[in-house]
């Protein structure tokens, strides 16, 4: 029988005991549509706030909720970070919770209901996936970025009182240029794993990531024939960014790049192509 340290990944027993998000790049996928929306919406509702602090407690409760569960019906043993993970486990419930709440007594009922089923059934996904370790599923991680980025729509419902058209475009729009970004950075992964192993580099991501690249590219044909000039400049924009990451990513030194430049860079694309967006839907 393996031991815990055996069975524990090394990472998971020297890292911080502090459940905060720890991808930025998700982060800022779930933060950035709150904030574009709340700007397109011309209104503001205080219960956004709560929206915000749902959406940060859902993530952060990821992890510790992901290692309790290991612990449970994996490792089978437990693991010395449990006791802090159970404490910030029980803290994000909180949180959540009570921004629920608060959500509960300010949304139309059909609308609450509808999103806390959408919320509720990709939680339990995720975490059946993390269990698994199917993180790398390219469905998942393009589930990934529509749930993540419908927080635009939440947002919309709080300032608004219901989704107003020009909001499920824009989560659209963001979804799709937030998972063509997970699938470059997924295949950039890859390449610098094949570059450590001199083997070739496995082409999943890769060729989804093309796909994604294609999607954007005829999104901003359809904007530019329909006279949306903003928001085609915010597809093309992010077009050209992925293709370009796409293509240095068969550069052995591009490769060695930090993988938080490369992050830095795709955090700045993101937060362009909202704005243009927001001028785009303005």
């Amino acid at each position: 029988m393996r031991t815990l340290a055996q069975a524990v990944p090394a990472k998971a027993l020297s890292r911080p005991k502090m459940y905060l998000p720890r991808e930025h790049g998700a982060t800022a996928m779930l933060l950035t549509p709150i904030f574009s929306v709340a700007i397109l919406a011309r209104a503001w509702h205080w219960n956004e706030l709560a929206v915000l602090a749902a959406a940060f407690a859902a993530m952060s409760a990821k992890d510790p909720a992901v290692l309790l569960l290991r612990q449970q019906f994996v490792w089978k043993q437990r693991s010395p970070e449990a006791s802090a993970a159970s404490q910030w486990l029980l803290g994000w419930s909180v949180v959540l919770i009570a921004s629920m709440l608060i959500l509960f007594a300010t949304w139309p009922l059909k609308a609450f209901l509808a999103m806390g089923a959408g919320i509720v059934l990709f939680g339990c996904v995720a975490i059946i996936v993390n269990l698994k370790n199917r993180q790398r599923s390219t469905l998942f991680q393009v589930a990934s970025a529509a749930a993540l980025t419908s927080t635009s729509l939440a947002t919309c419902i709080s300032a608004l009182g219901s989704i107003a058209p020009w909001c499920w475009w824009f989560w659209a729009l963001i979804a799709l240029q937030g998972s063509a970004g997970i699938l470059v950075v997924h295949a950039r992964l890859d390449a610098r794993i094949a570059l450590r192993k001199a083997r070739p580099a496995n082409q999943q991501f890769r060729q989804a990531a093309q796909a994604a690249l294609g999607l954007l590219l005829c999104a901003a044909v359809t904007a530019i024939i329909l006279g949306h000039a903003w928001i085609a400049l915010a597809l093309v924009l992010a077009f050209i960014g992925y293709a370009y990451e796409l293509v240095r990513q068969k550069d052995s030194a591009a490769l060695q790049m930090p993988l938080k430049a490369v992050g830095q860079q795709t955090l700045m694309l993101s937060t362009l192509y909202a704005a243009l967006l927001i001028a785009g839907l303005w």
